[in-house]
């Protein structure tokens, strides 16, 4: 059984949770409250030192870091396969994924936006300003980069999801949280539609968690 330490508004257990999905794992969740500052009690630090959702607990050993844990579970279980076989193809996916999980998200994410607000002093305002800053400069190059591999599909490359998919539809609910207007990417809101469609991103969404507030 594999066990997924995650908190489900986090973008990174949300990748998580999807790539588990996409492949029909069996799989438990174990819900850690980042508002109630779990990630930094005691009993968790233990399996992740750094503090940080997601971790997948599997055999006794625990992996952090979310683009290590779907890379585990590709190689783990290659089908459906998150990456493809085309060398070239594998590197467009990689880069699409990597410039959301490494350079969109860590400047928008609950440890920052928590310092602008208590350390720094930013009104509400101000932080959505920042967050809606990084999040629409990340868009624009993630549309740009769509349009120049010629995007004809309901995913960001070829006929089912990949890495891209998983990373893109956490941070595109993310910028929605924070009013981002997705009618300027035209390609970014056509596979955000798409993937809303199929079960198993739904299944991994936020609002189909144990721990999502219950209205």
């Amino acid at each position: 059984m594999l066990k997924l330490y995650n908190f489900y508004r986090s973008s990174a257990a949300y990748r998580v949770r999807i790539a588990l999905e996409l492949k029909k794992l069996n799989w438990e969740s174990v819900p850690v409250n980042l508002g109630l500052g779990e990630q930094r009690f005691e009993n968790f630090l233990k399996y992740n030192p750094q503090g940080l959702v997601p971790v997948l607990e599997f055999n006794g050993d625990y992996f952090s870091q979310s683009l290590a844990i779907i890379e585990f579970l590709e190689e783990m279980t290659p089908d459906p396969p998150l990456l493809p076989k085309d060398l070239m193809e594998r590197a467009k996916v990689r880069r699409f994924a990597h410039q959301i999980a490494m350079e969109i998200h860590p400047l928008n994410n609950l440890r920052v936006l928590k310092y602008l607000e208590k350390n720094l002093g930013l009104n509400e305002d101000k932080i959505t300003s920042w967050y809606l800053h990084w999040i629409e400069e990340g868009f624009n190059a993630l549309e740009q980069f769509l349009k120049k591999n010629n995007y004809k599909s309901h995913f960001c490359f070829g006929e089912s999801p990949s890495l891209a998919d998983v990373c893109l539809i956490p941070q595109v609910y993310n910028g929605l949280r924070f009013h981002c207007k997705l009618s300027k990417y035209p390609l970014i809101k056509s596979i955000w539609d798409h993937c809303k469609s199929n079960e198993a991103f739904n299944r991994a969404a936020p609002e189909s968690q144990q721990d999502a507030p219950k209205e």
